[in-house]
């Protein structure tokens, strides 16, 4: 799906996704996995994931997004959840804050556009400015956007299924006048 064709995110708008995104969201999740594949990350998600059933319920509950251009084509998608279970014990590490927290997840993007992750912390910090996502050891490419955009790493989660997950933090502080 990538073309010679790059948009900056920041010209771009962020919606919740619908139902009829589906098909378009199949394709940028097929182009993020093919991406995470050739950069050494091919286990990660696997050659399916994530699962119609599983958008469809991020759908459902509001949680799903797509950051689209200004023709409406989506580019890319993420998830933001309240507050994650499998954060509720962290192994190596501390989290900075207990304060209440959004999740980022699933980001997957077509490869047409830049500054994608930075665009999705902007769009989530005016929702809460506690931020936490995970990642897997080997997606360089996230591990370096998280750090990039001001999260540090945490320490180990383990997802419900017991796989290990790097886990990121990011607080921004309030600043009251």
């Amino acid at each position: 799906m990538r073309t010679n064709r790059v948009i900056n995110a920041k010209d771009c708008a962020i919606r919740l996704a619908r139902t009829d995104d589906l098909p378009l969201l199949r394709e940028i999740f097929a182009a993020a996995r093919a991406f995470m594949a050739e950069h050494g990350n091919a286990t990660q998600w696997g050659a399916n994931f994530p699962p119609d059933e599983l958008l469809l319920a991020h759908i459902s509950r509001k949680e799903l997004y797509v950051l689209e251009s200004a023709d409406g084509k989506p580019h890319a998608a993420f998830a933001l959840t309240g507050e994650d279970p499998t954060y509720a014990h962290i192994k190596n590490g501390t989290w900075l804050s207990s304060s209440p927290y959004l999740t980022i997840h699933r980001v997957a993007s077509d490869g047409t556009a830049r500054g994608v992750f930075a665009a999705i912390v902007k769009f989530a910090e005016k929702i809460c400015p506690h931020l936490r996502a995970d990642t897997h050891e080997n997606n360089a490419a996230m591990r370096a956007a998280l750090i990039k955009n001001g999260f540090s790493e945490r320490g180990e989660i383990r997802l419900a299924d017991g796989a290990a997950r790097l886990a990121y933090e990011k607080k921004r502080r309030r600043i009251n006048f």
